[in-house]
């Protein structure tokens, strides 16, 4: 025979399970409108190195979210910006100048989450120019005249910050240099350097830890651990001002149950997988902090004066 003790125990139990299941229908209550999740590669090393460093995400964001997730690694810089302006992406990590630009296209478009904290507890790294170690060429003055390799236009180290500082500083790209060009990405313009296509290459770097390791981040640090690159056979001429590390964004007409969970799931990773983290951001890092687009207020206003400029 029920007595009132186990009336009453019954009751809670059955509004525990009720709360329970309507917070469970709540939290999925964005699937209806993120079906899958679609992500966003930057281009800078070739797509089968790409899809390989993220394979260990990918798994790890369809086992927390339990849907669908799939890879894009798009040819440049402006595939994965597009892709998200077009609601053709959810996610993507951006350089800085990326972000910047779909900004200037559409503020509305995205919102940036996190960013990597570098292994001295700074939020930035560098752009460095390059020449091959056996070139004559030892300081930038001497580069005065001859080629030099970008790597993207929408790259922050690879295009946009080398050319403000350099132009700033009396080596305007387009007069001191005989030749510039475009080689498709960060590795493909170390590539080409190395193989005597370029004299001199610009790419990015955290700019700390070990040169023989290609430092603790970037892409020297990525092409040295997979053995495309030996530092003995570069030299560095030119460094830049520490510049802001790139956002995680998402977009930002998603729900926002989605938009929590995914910035959790991002500052998450660096503490239950160390090596999906390094392998996904290019190097060692303490992890992901928050950014708002506060964050990125200098490259916006680099942008805006580089376009400034070609208009006038």
């Amino acid at each position: 025979m029920l007595n009132r003790r186990h009336l009453l125990g019954a009751a809670a139990l059955a509004l525990v399970l009720s709360a329970a299941a309507g917070h469970a229908v709540a939290d999925d209550a964005w699937k209806s409108e993120v079906p899958k999740i679609r992500v966003g590669i930057l281009g800078g090393e070739n797509e089968a190195d790409r899809l390989t460093n993220y394979t260990c995400f990918n798994d790890k964001l369809e086992a927390e979210f339990g849907v669908p997730v799939e890879l894009y690694p798009a040819a440049d810089y402006a595939g994965v910006m597009q892709g998200l302006i077009a609601d053709q992406l959810e996610v993507a990590g951006l350089g800085a100048s990326g972000y910047a630009g779909i900004y200037l296209q559409d503020p509305e478009a995205v919102e940036p989450l996190v960013t990597v904290k570098q292994v001295d507890g700074s939020t930035g790294y560098h752009s460095v120019m390059l020449v091959r170690a056996d070139s004559p060429w030892k300081t930038l003055d001497e580069l005065e005249g001859q080629s030099l390799a970008f790597a993207d236009p929408n790259s922050t180290s690879g295009y946009l910050v080398p050319s403000f500082e350099l132009k700033d500083k009396g080596y305007d790209p387009k007069s001191f240099f005989g030749r510039t060009g475009f080689a498709g990405g960060h590795e493909q313009g170390i590539v080409a350097l190395l193989n005597k296509q370029y004299d001199a290459a610009v790419t990015w770097t955290s700019g700390v830890g070990e040169v023989a390791e290609g430092y603790s981040n970037g892409n020297l640090r990525k092409m040295v651990d997979k053995g495309a690159l030996d530092m003995k056979d570069v030299r560095i001429v030119w460094t830049s001002e520490l510049i802001p590390n790139g956002p995680e964004v998402v977009r930002k007409d998603l729900p926002q149950e989605f938009k929590d969970r995914y910035k959790q799931f991002l500052l998450d990773l660096p503490v239950k997988d160390y090596a999906c983290f390094k392998a996904t951001q290019g190097g060692e890092g303490e992890g992901f902090v928050p950014v708002d687009h506060s964050f990125y207020d200098i490259i916006v206003r680099m942008r805006e004066e580089a376009a400034s400029s070609r208009r006038g």
